[in-house]
């Protein structure tokens, strides 16, 4: 579906100044008309006519600003008046097109490119990146698969590290994120449901492999990896995240898991109730 999406992004952008079709959208969309405006409305929090509006007034304010009439890009845009043209940009930038032939001043709206999925007006956010191979220096254990919640035998591992250990690990801390990070991996069948066991590492990301007798080490090949930012409250937030990885962005994505630790981590040190975290896991594309 997101293929189809971007298609669309393309054919509007090819039609900015003429009359677009919701009949020739939902043709490139393979959808009905209803479907393909509800979609829209789902996946990018708002409705189709106002990302075209938006993306019209965005050119408009790169053309008024490299010196076209006020009157000229209005008509080009599609409006019927200069005045309702001078309405809706005020409305959008806060200021008069006029003001901005002199001041020059911009308001971006780029192109929409649909590589994230929108749940309850939340986006979520990705990157892919290719990552030279690593190791996974810390302590680990065999804990139940939780969804929700804090999960107590992870806590206990955190809790068993020893001030000695978390001094050696410390000594691993040369590669992004330069910080604990939490690596799942070994699932047992249940990995989708709440059930069965996975391993759980907490160590550091490091070039160096381990010298430490009372630490492990996980090794990890040359891989892509799609990371997913995400900030709130904790743990929630983050576990919402590992949802929507799963219910929303895989199936609809154009890659799939390659076996290898799913990685996360929490920047804690921060002493707000909203903590930033990451979740990388290693794809292909299909």
């Amino acid at each position: 579906m997101l293929q189809e999406f971007n298609k669309v992004m393309e054919y509007i952008e090819d039609n900015l100044t003429e009359d677009i079709e919701v009949e020739k959208i939902a043709q490139i969309a393979r959808a009905s008309e209803y479907h393909f405006r509800k979609m829209f409305s789902y996946i990018s929090g708002m409705s189709l006519s106002e990302y075209i509006k938006n993306r019209r007034l965005a050119n408009a304010n790169v053309d008024l600003i490299n010196g076209e009439k006020v009157t000229d890009v209005a008509f080009k845009y599609g409006y019927q008046s200069v005045d309702g043209f001078t309405r809706a940009f005020k409305a959008w930038t806060g200021i008069l097109p006029s003001e901005v032939i002199k001041t020059k001043v911009q308001k971006s709206f780029p192109k929409f490119s649909f590589y994230l999925n929108i749940r309850g007006g939340v986006s979520m956010e990705f990157r892919i990146e290719e990552k030279k191979a690593f190791n996974i220096i810390g302590v680990s254990k065999r804990v139940p698969i939780q969804f929700e919640g804090v999960n107590n035998v992870i806590l206990e591992l955190a809790k068993s590290i020893t001030e000695q250990q978390r001094a050696e690990m410390h000594e691993f801390k040369d590669m992004y994120p330069h910080r604990v990070v939490n690596a799942s991996y070994d699932f047992d069948d249940g990995v989708l449901e709440e059930k069965g066991e996975l391993a759980h590492m907490i160590g550091f990301v490091s070039e160096k492999t381990n010298k430490f007798e009372d630490l492990e080490e996980i090794n990890v090949p040359a891989l892509t990896w799609a990371i997913f930012p995400n900030e709130g409250l904790f743990p929630m937030t983050l576990q919402s995240t590992w949802a929507q990885i799963y219910s929303e962005w895989l199936p609809s994505s154009e890659y799939e898991l390659v076996k290898a630790p799913s990685i996360s981590f929490t920047e804690h040190d921060k002493g707000t109730e909203s903590k930033y975290s990451e979740i990388w896991i290693a794809v292909r594309k299909k």
